[in-house]
């Protein structure tokens, strides 16, 4: 698929004025619609600033690439504003962005138009491409511009010939250069297979030289070797990629690029060119397969550096002075960054638990709930859930979703530790722990080891598998292939049981401890306690504090208490709501560019996705987050106050039906939203527009 099959007429405008990034959003989203890309205008629009939420998608030098990949997209598509004025668009170095590219990308389906994407996203690394594009007279040859420069880089479509004056029209620096020259070779961003051969979609001209551009040292090799990486992998991936290699060239330094976009991994990187390189430069903000570079000089940075740090990261890596990377996973593990502290590290490993453990912990307890209102408590009220055939139906169905949380969550905190050996140890460590086995009775049921005891299963179970590979180590290389189907399985799975065995009675007292704890808990300590946790889910809004509160409330969803989780919600819903309440009632305070970033966060906040108000929490820091935390502590307190119970972790005003005592669950965090909305608008100052 080429560029121009993704970008419509209709959705490219010239000379545009936009006074806002939202004004260029708005028209930019319009210029989308028009070209029939879209089912859902809106849910397009609220996709597109869920990623600008999370960093500005201005990549500096005047260009800005908003993206959304959601189901709001009908079909991929791309759409182009020209801003000859500029505008701000919070690029990373100031400037004014004057050239605007949207990309809409279906959720699921083909991903035949991300080779467009990754190509586009090269050839706006070129300076003179941008220029040309900004100084198009119309339409028609704004096309013609990115046609011909697709042509020039990457060849003409289906063997086409390639024009020389293509060349120069797209690229002055490539004018005159032979065909199959130095900088002349045709180089597919992501097109080519380890070795450097063509995939088949490059132009008859093309040489497959196992090189890029001249780039590659005589020996066939690379000096420096990189991979680009980001979470979506439409747009960033690509231009790391390019800017590196570019950068490369520009040194006299043979350097390749490895992109692992959203199609996968690309131009991948073979065993022959790592081992012959002097040193990898890991730009990505994902896990990236790091097992193949264990032994050699490895610089990790944020893929945004391979985009504005090209020369800085390529002159690093041939210092001499790269720290070398010891690989402590399996094949194809996870990377492990030496600068994390020991805190840091359990945080992460406990994140990768707790975000997998909780589908089964929201769709199972959602299930129980549904279950409860489809009931008729009055046939038999010791069985209530189970009393009609489809409350019995969802209950079971929701019991074993949830039932199968605690090992979910040990498994996936043992897989962080030592990847896919440490699923199976950590799983049935998990399984142990939910059973409360223990050596007088391994069949369990005496102790309830619970999330406590499923959460040191975890860690237990995948630092057994980390010592058992070091252990193994040492064994010949005739015995590989058996250690992660055998040995692993084997003997991790008895010594974590009974290491787990033995810590469950431990587990089962602290655990019972808390419970009867908060269950003595009355009147005021329990109020005290909604407020506490309800504070703590704004004094980071998806930080430490955060995800603490969230935990600890899910912990006791196990445990059979809902009003704990009830007051976490609450306090996590308050924050984008009273934000949004407030660029409605308090207009003066707020931007333009705010107020109507706030709309969004009246569909977060109900939502519960805190993270809405980091934005506005990262702006004003000192008047926000105050604001939030004493209206989130009064949701949770109410919350408690009122005796309302949640069996769902997740879900907002949209599991309203399933929380106990709804009506008074929803004025707790109305009456939450509203002071930290007041106290935010007395706080702020007007701001002059």
């Amino acid at each position: 698929m080429r560029i121009t099959e993704l970008l419509k007429r209709e959705s490219i405008e010239l000379d545009v004025a936009a006074d806002s990034k939202e004004e260029a959003i708005d028209k930019l989203v319009s210029l989308m619609d028009a070209g029939g890309r879209l089912n859902d205008k809106a849910g397009y629009k609220e996709g597109i600033l869920a990623r600008e939420a999370l960093g500005s998608t201005a990549i500096g030098e005047g260009i800005a690439i908003p993206h959304a990949k959601v189901e709001a997209v009908k079909e991929p598509g791309l759409a182009a504003m020209v801003v000859k004025e500029g505008v701000d668009y919070e690029a990373f170095d100031g400037s004014l962005s004057h050239l605007l590219f949207m990309i809409a990308a279906p959720a699921g389906g083909a991903d035949v138009h991300l080779e467009a994407l990754s190509r586009l996203s090269t050839l706006l690394m070129n300076p003179g491409f941008k220029e040309n594009l900004i100084k198009a007279k119309d339409k028609d040859e704004f096309l013609k511009i990115i046609d011909e420069a697709e042509v020039a880089r990457f060849g003409a479509p289906e063997g086409g010939e390639t024009r020389e004056d293509d060349r120069a029209f797209a690229d002055p620096d490539r004018a005159g250069e032979a065909d199959g020259g130095p900088a002349g070779d045709v180089v597919a961003s992501g097109s080519q297979d380890g070795n450097g051969r063509a995939s088949g979609n490059q132009g008859g001209k093309a040489k497959a030289s196992g090189s890029q551009g001249g780039n590659a040292k005589a020996s066939g090799g690379y000096r420096v070797l990189a991979v680009t990486a980001c979470p979506t992998g439409i747009a960033h991936t690509y231009m790391a990629a390019e800017n590196l290699e570019n950068t490369g060239k520009k040194l006299g330094i043979a350097l390749k690029a490895e992109t692992d976009g959203s199609g996968g991994a690309q131009n991948v990187l073979t065993r022959e060119e790592i081992a012959a390189a002097d040193a990898i430069i890991i730009a990505a903000d994902k896990n990236v397969e790091m097992a193949r570079f264990d032994g050699k000089p490895v610089i990790m940075v944020p893929v945004a550096d391979g985009i504005h740090k090209a020369e800085e990261l390529v002159n690093r890596a041939v210092s001499g002075a790269v720290p070398v990377y010891r690989h402590t996973g399996s094949e194809g593990g996870l990377p492990d960054s030496g600068n994390d502290s020991v805190g840091r590290t359990i945080y992460k490993h406990l994140m990768n638990g707790v975000s997998h453990m909780l589908p089964f912990v929201i769709g199972g307890g959602i299930l129980i709930a549904l279950a409860f209102l489809f009931d008729d408590y009055s046939i038999n009220p010791s069985n209530f859930g189970k009393n009609t055939p489809l409350a019995a139906y969802l209950k079971t169905i929701g019991e074993q979703a949830f039932g199968m949380m605690l090992p979910i969550l040990a498994g996936f905190i043992a897989m962080s530790i030592a990847d896919r050996p440490g699923l199976a140890v950590g799983l049935v460590a998990g399984m142990i722990a939910k059973m409360g086995a223990t050596f007088a009775n391994p069949a369990g049921g005496d102790v309830n080891a619970g999330f406590l005891g499923a959460l040191f299963a975890g860690f237990v179970g995948g630092y057994i598998v980390v010592g058992l590979r070091k252990l193994f180590s040492k064994l010949p290389k005739s015995l590989e292939g058996i250690k992660p189907v055998l040995l692993y399985p084997v003997i991790g799975i008895f010594l974590a049981a009974v290491v787990t065995t033995f810590i469950n009675p431990y587990m089962g007292m602290i655990n019972d401890g808390l419970t009867h704890f908060l269950g003595g808990r009355g009147g005021a300590s329990r109020v005290v306690l909604g407020m506490v946790l309800g504070g703590m889910m704004s004094i980071d809004m998806g930080g430490p504090f955060n995800k603490a509160a969230y935990v600890f409330g899910t912990a006791q969803l196990a445990e059979g208490n809902f009003e704990v989780m009830a007051a976490v919600m609450a306090g996590g819903m308050v924050p984008p709501i009273a934000i949004a309440l407030c660029t409605t009632f308090f207009k003066k305070k707020f931007t333009a560019k705010d107020r109507q970033s706030g709309i969004v966060n009246y569909v977060m906040g109900l939502s519960f996705i805190t993270e809405g108000a980091i934005p506005f929490a990262a702006q004003d820091p000192l008047r926000v987050i105050p604001s939030c935390i004493i209206g989130s502590a009064l949701a949770g307190g109410l919350s408690m106050a009122f005796g309302c119970t949640l069996r769902a972790p997740h879900g907002g005003i949209f599991v309203l039906p399933t929380i106990g005592n709804p009506f008074m669950y929803l004025a707790a965090v109305v009456a939450g939203a509203a002071v930290g909305c007041v106290i935010l608008g007395f706080l702020k100052k007007n701001v002059n527009e």
